[in-house]
């Protein structure tokens, strides 16, 4: 235990070293919302009622900025060059609720685009875009309203069973057309319609399979018995060829005789 006798006190810290702790923790914090409100040269950042905002339309982007503020709430992309939403194009954006990319060149969505925002968005528009298909992990987790209107797609089997557990935005929902289908009289309809009408894309897809493999399984018969219809006639011109050298050999009674006739002689 220390004592102080007399006139002495407790020895006060430097005026110095306030500072540096005062500058040391403002620099921290400064940092921090550095880190979180950061924009992208590329895009406009806004509050809005509290939410951060980030417009990026009309950037002649070609793929998604990678430098998002990370309280991001709307992320406005639509009327870019985008061609392909890659694997965790989002993963930082916990807070993200509304996504526009509609108006792009999206052709390709990865399995794990969405990863990191599936609990959190709640509007998801890729309208007037160039997809045909998606994978169906690709949005197994999302709860959001999508808007898929005004895309080539392929119908068949995948694309059913990725609609099947998706929440379409009921105004644009008879804008999903087939633009290509399994059984072509559907190019041209409306999915949902084509669906509604009892039409099951995968009961085509089996059937497709199934043929396929009965023209393989055909083909395979068919090289099998051409190839036992070979070996029969193979064999059997060897087999009458070699008859035909027995026959030409002389008999035993022959022999027999000639051997007689050599004996008397000598």
């Amino acid at each position: 235990m220390r004592i102080f006798a007399g006139h002495d006190t407790p020895r006060k810290p430097p005026l110095c070293h306030g500072f540096a702790l005062f500058w040391g923790l403002t620099f921290v914090l400064f940092m921090k919302s550095v880190q979180v409100k950061a924009c992208p040269t590329t895009c406009h950042c806004i509050e809005k009622n509290g939410m951060t905002v980030v417009q990026c339309m009309s950037r002649n982007l070609e793929k998604i900025p990678s430098d998002l503020p990370r309280d991001t709430v709307v992320l406005l992309l639509a009327s870019n060059h985008i061609t392909h939403i890659p694997n965790h194009a989002f993963k930082d954006l916990h807070y993200l609720q509304e996504l526009d990319l509609s108006n792009n060149d999206i052709e390709t969505v990865d399995v794990g685009a969405f990863q990191g925002v599936s609990d959190s968005l709640l509007v998801l528009d890729l309208s007037n875009n160039r997809i045909q298909s998606v994978p169906k992990e690709a949005f197994a987790r999302l709860r959001a309203k999508i808007s898929f209107s005004n895309n080539p797609w392929h119908c068949e089997c995948m694309l059913q069973e990725v609609l099947r557990e998706l929440r379409l935005d009921p105004e644009t929902v008879n804008e999903v057309i087939c633009h290509t289908a399994v059984q072509e009289e559907y190019a041209g309809k409306p999915v949902i319609q084509v669906l509604d009408s009892g039409i099951n894309f995968c009961n085509f897809h089996h059937k497709t399979t199934d043929v396929a493999m009965f023209v393989t399984m055909f083909g395979w018969f068919t090289m099998v018995i051409a190839y036992v219809i070979y070996y029969v006639r193979h064999n059997q011109e060897d087999a009458r060829r070699h008859l035909e050298y027995l026959k030409s050999l002389p008999s035993s009674s022959q022999i027999s005789k000639d051997f007689d006739t050599i004996s008397t002689v000598l």
